[in-house]
């Protein structure tokens, strides 16, 4: 009988907890939690369609956006699961409009705040469309023991100590990073577990995607514009035109051109004259995963992980991926500034 040597996401964690001697176990805990958290959405996805869970749920968040009924529910189950782990002394969520202080006297002790997103793209669940789910980790600056204050989730992406994401698509993934690399874990529904299927991540210099909605070109920046322009023109040299490709869902687009090479492109426009997606927990972790897989983020003139965000549901342009095709972008956007 062939012998098969599984990595669990669990066993991965332990073995990697070395590199944290500081942490003793809370943030190896911590990810486990999120994982299991994860598994829990998993099935509530698998069963859109056949459970009262599609659509929307007739409230509105604080991104002025309607809130879809799977939103609610994943809100709910990362709270909860990060709240019973006991490292975490308070979360920053997309459906939220301030910081979620966990006070009891477990929590109060957790050396960890969590910015989470948790369900990116939620609008595709009615249509069989990939969603994720993006999280980011830090060490908390208010003294252990005192309730988190606003400005422990108001760092740098640059601080975070772990981020990730999870992709429920035509299988489950989690991928994530302490700062040691970038893993990727695939779920096996046989088992309930998360093995190791994507070691030691690295996303290639160039690329040959772009990502971005062309329906909104006509709001774009000059630079941006020009930058298209550029990669649907032919060269030989370059293998251009590029192929577009845009799924409309943050994780899902990321997650192909991390593995294959591209860029996924959210600029400022007209309509969204600050960008559209949050820096806090949607570009910083997706930042710092492409940063640790060789690739780069930025706002079109500042990388991404040095911004220090002034509010928690701060909008910023978006650039992220191959490390030569984001610095080829900038150098369109100085251009044509």
């Amino acid at each position: 009988m062939k012998n098969y040597n599984i990595t669990t996401l669990g066993d991965f964690i332990t073995l990697k907890q070395k590199h944290f001697p500081f942490a003793k176990g809370e943030l190896s805990g911590l990810l486990h939690h999120i994982g299991t958290a994860a598994k829990m959405v998993n099935k509530k996805i698998n069963k859109a369609g056949l459970v009262d869970i599609m659509g929307k749920s007739g409230e509105i968040n604080i991104q002025g956006e309607n809130q879809q009924k799977l939103d609610i529910f994943a809100d709910e189950v990362f709270i909860s699961a990060l709240l019973s782990s006991g490292e975490c002394c308070g979360i920053a969520t997309e459906e939220n409009e301030n910081e979620i202080v966990f006070s009891d006297s477990v929590a109060v002790n957790g050396k960890y705040v969590v910015c989470i997103d948790p369900l990116d793209g939620s609008s595709n669940i009615d249509y069989n469309v990939s969603v994720g789910t993006i999280f980011s980790i830090y060490r908390r600056i208010t003294p252990v023991g005192e309730k988190v204050r606003n400005e422990d989730f108001l760092q740098k992406g640059s601080n975070q100590v772990a981020a990730g994401y999870v992709i429920y698509g035509s299988s489950t993934m989690l991928v994530y990073s302490t700062g040691h690399g970038v893993n990727g874990f695939t779920l096996d529904p046989s088992i309930g577990e998360f093995c190791l299927s994507h070691p030691d991540i690295i996303t290639p210099d160039d690329g040959y995607i772009y990502s971005v909605n062309e329906g909104n070109y006509v709001h774009f920046p000059t630079g941006i514009k020009k930058y298209i322009k550029y990669c649907q023109e032919r060269d030989i040299k370059t293998n251009r035109p590029y192929s577009s490709r845009y799924i409309g869902s943050l994780v899902s687009d990321f997650h192909r051109n991390l593995l294959k090479g591209g860029i996924f492109l959210y600029p400022e426009n007209e309509i969204a004259p600050k960008g559209k997606l949050r820096l806090v927990y949607e570009c910083n972790p997706i930042a710092f995963l492409a940063a640790q897989a060789g690739g780069q983020a930025s706002d079109g003139s500042r990388k991404i992980l040095d911004i220090t965000p002034e509010s928690l549901h701060q909008r910023s342009p978006f650039y992220v991926g191959s490390k030569n095709m984001v610095e080829k972008t900038e150098e369109f956007l100085r251009e044509y500034k």
